[in-house]
């Protein structure tokens, strides 16, 4: 237990300092905005683009898209809820997050695993976007400490899982 102790002690001094040098108001903005591209509605908004394409590509995308998220989601809802790590509004005095998060609980996050799952899929299948995305995904979970609402092991947690799925969906569907 000493070691988590210790890890949760690294955790609160790095997600202060974070806090301590940003600028609130652009880091806010540009924070609430990126972490919005995360929600949810763009990976259905793109899987119905791949539906509607046809091409055989498009649907094998779509089939490791699904089937990785049919295994990510409940997977992060039952770690999210097994472990019960509070937030950082509530497990630091006298802080306040930006947002208001969907639900309670933080680690992992489940905004920067679905991201870096996306990005390992298209990084597969579309080689030249692999740098934008996984900037992307990694912008996500920056966004997801700086508004407040998650510590850097979430982030870290939340993109080992993400990638380790895609990685899982693609050996199953693509090799």
């Amino acid at each position: 237990m000493k070691l988590l102790t210790n890890i949760q002690q690294l955790d609160v001094s790095m997600f202060t300092w974070v806090m301590a040098r940003k600028r609130r108001t652009l880091f806010t903005q540009l924070s609430r905005w990126i972490s919005h591209s995360g929600d949810g509605v763009l990976y259905a908004a793109f899987g119905g683009y791949l539906f509607w394409t046809g091409s055989a590509d498009d649907r094998l995308l779509l089939a490791c898209a699904l089937a990785a998220f049919a295994i990510e989601r409940p997977l992060y809802f039952v770690l999210k809820n097994g472990f019960k790590r509070n937030r950082p509004q509530e497990a630091l005095n006298d802080f306040r997050s930006f947002i208001i998060p969907s639900d309670q609980f933080s680690f992992p996050s489940g905004h920067t695993s679905a991201a870096f799952l996306m990005a390992t899929l298209l990084a597969n299948f579309y080689p030249d976007l692999a740098l934008p995305m996984y900037a992307w995904a990694g912008s996500i979970g920056l966004s997801r400490i700086f508004l407040g609402v998650h510590f850097p092991t979430d982030i870290l947690m939340g993109a080992t899982m993400g990638t380790s799925i895609a990685l899982w969906s693609l050996r199953i569907f693509v090799t």
